[in-house]
């Protein structure tokens, strides 16, 4: 989630963009930049690796005087960290410089044509098509030609670009990704972040979709995408710094919590294209999926949460058998992979050190690997021989919501478009899984913004010691990822069971009070699972249930209900996780632990 900031006004632009990047580190970044015009040109600086590099190489801005600029920092997404991919990008006269969040999805064939038109590109990224496609259609005036250039992008962007010949003025664009612009006596200012501007205005502006922003040392415009002119209205910032870089929440977790229906939707929309599933990354034909006989999932943590729901998911839909290992047992059990077997290495940082080693026993044998990972660059994307990438952006708390909800979709991704080329679904089907994938972002929306409830069942139970979440199949996957949730960050025991397998010894363990969540989102399952709630419920437990709606069955055998929207049976996980992790993070606060950073445990987890 890369950072934004520039600056027009009576003041250095350099500095102002330096700190204020300084204040959106948070954001996770591979590298930075910034452009600032000197009375004659624009000068360009950038450097991979921490702002501070920036910083020394440009004595804190002093060495790129001028009073109108605009700077970066960038999470790679197109293209590996290094200078030439840092932002800012210009076009080939370097006349016109853009810096940009989002992902611009018709970049190639966008690139493509302005190949043909005789331009030339020095670097991986989409952004500098977008800068060189304002060259193409550049007319002398900026608005303009920055309208016509957003009416052919495709994706989500935040923009921030600036004209040689119009250096009385910096422009801004929105779609999808954040973006504000700010006011102060000694100038204006656009940013990704609130944090950005705070040490300058509190008075902002927040960037609609699909506006876009004509600033000047003295004032702003706001214009639609059809060049009308609007008013709008400054709000003022009360946050101190410090809750600002949380976008007001309390705990970064929480935050990213509520950046899932973001996350699914970036993940999920980039691969539909004309109402069909498209994985350019996965890179195997049609004909190389139907020869896939067995997938071997292997991941760590929440990541191998999502691999056995993909377990479930892959052998229902596309009727391939699939194994589940944690990457530490896969890389010393000597896995017996056979011809037809593809690999799949799933990994929020790319950086897990048994799943490296599980790609690379897999890679030695012989069997091409397809990562799973959100940070480009990493280990296990150059490792990997294809990646799929799950656009969560960097997450700052330890315990994972928002990465784990888009490892999910990838691997509905994979399951839907491996059962379209296999066959076992027909078309009807594929349209009613497609229409559901869709849907999915606004109902976790609608789950999260349901959260006054989940807390207030919560309160009760701060002072647990014990909690147990049952689940069969489908549920049971997520029932894991449930407890992991819960005992990560706030300490508390909590373990979770196959629900069938409560006669088998767990059942022991259950006394008068204990909690029990129970996840039923299987309608063939209802009638087992409330018996064992039942079970229970009579020896003295206290049975949370989370269930579709519909389903007034459950209330006989639970003392608490939690509904999720009606979906699909192989995406109910994306619904259902969210109390859980709703109800983990509220028994945290309840008892004053650090929610974000739980004692012992580390965000990536490099060693053995």
């Amino acid at each position: 989630m890369c950072g934004i900031v520039g600056f027009i006004g009576k003041r250095q632009a350099a500095p102002v963009i330096l700190d204020g990047l300084a204040k959106l580190e948070y954001r996770g970044y591979d590298s930075a930049g910034m452009a600032v015009f000197d009375g004659e040109k624009v000068n360009v600086t950038k450097a991979v690796g921490r702002l501070k590099v920036l910083e020394e190489l440009t004595h804190g801005g002093e060495t790129m005087p001028g009073t109108v600029g605009i700077g970066h920092t960038r999470w790679a997404t197109h293209g590996v960290p290094n200078d030439v991919n840092s932002h800012p990008h210009c076009n080939r006269d370097k006349t016109i410089t853009v810096v940009h969040n989002g992902i611009i999805e018709n970049y190639i064939p966008l690139k493509n044509k302005l190949l043909k038109k005789g331009y030339d590109f020095v670097s991986e990224t989409d952004t500098e098509v977008a800068a060189q496609l304002l060259d193409y259609y550049y007319n002398g005036n900026p608005l303009e030609t920055i309208l016509k250039v957003l009416h052919r992008i495709e994706g989500s962007y935040a923009l921030g670009i600036m004209f040689a010949d119009h250096p009385g003025e910096i422009f801004a664009a929105r779609k999808g990704s954040p973006l504000i612009v700010g006011q102060s006596a000694d100038g204006c200012f656009i940013a990704s972040d609130v944090p950005a501007v705070l040490r300058y205005t509190r008075t902002v502006y927040f960037v609609a979709e699909q506006e876009v922003v004509r600033l000047e040392a003295d004032h702003m415009h706001f214009y639609t995408m059809d060049e009308e002119e609007i008013e709008k209205e400054p709000t003022t910032i009360e946050w101190d710094a410090d809750a600002a870089e949380k976008a007001g929440y309390e705990h970064f977790m929480l935050k990213e919590m509520y950046e899932q229906p973001k996350t699914v939707t970036d993940t999920l929309l980039p691969r539909l294209k004309k109402d069909r599933i498209e994985i350019e990354e996965l890179g195997m034909s049609d004909d190389e999926i139907r020869e896939v006989r067995k997938i071997h999932i292997v991941a760590c943590g929440s990541a191998y949460h999502a691999g056995v729901t993909g377990k479930y998911v892959l052998e229902g839909l596309a009727r391939i058998p699939v194994e589940v290992d944690l990457a530490s047992e896969f890389r010393y059990r000597n896995p017996i992979l056979e011809e037809g077997a593809m690999v799949i290495a799933v990994s929020q940082s790319g950086e897990t050190a048994d799943t490296l080693a599980a790609i690379r026993e897999a890679k030695q044998r012989g069997f091409a690997v397809l990562g799973i990972v959100n940070v480009v660059g990493s280990s296990i994307a150059r490792e990997a021989d294809h990646v799929m990438y799950t656009w969560a952006g960097p997450e700052i708390a330890v315990a994972t919501t928002k990465a784990y909800s888009a490892q999910l979709i990838a691997l509905y991704l994979l399951a839907v478009k491996f059962a379209c080329v296999k066959k076992t679904v027909d078309e009807r089907m594929y349209r009613l899984l497609l229409r559901d994938l869709k849907r999915l972002p606004d109902q976790i929306e609608l789950l999260l913004n349901n959260k006054e409830k989940i807390q207030h069942f919560a309160n009760r139970y701060i002072g647990a010691r014990d909690v147990f979440f049952i689940g069969r199949g489908i549920d049971y996957a997520i029932s894991l990822e449930g407890s992991l949730k819960l005992k990560e960050i706030s300490y508390i025991h909590s373990e979770a069971y196959a629900a069938g397998e409560l006669k088998h010894g767990t059942i022991s363990l259950i006394e008068e009070g204990t909690l029990v969540a129970a996840v039923l989102t299987q309608e063939k399952l209802y009638k087992k699972m409330i018996s064992n709630m039942v079970e229970v419920r009579t020896r003295g437990a206290f049975v949370l249930a989370v269930t579709n709606e519909g389903n007034g069955d459950v209330k006989r055998a639970a003392d608490y209900v939690i509904y999720i929207p009606e979906t699909n049976q192989y995406f109910t996980n994306s619904l259902a996780i969210i109390p859980l992790q709703l109800f983990g993070y509220y028994i945290s606060v309840g008892k004053g632990c650090d929610v974000d950073k739980p004692r012992n445990l580390a965000k990536s987890v490099t060693v053995e």
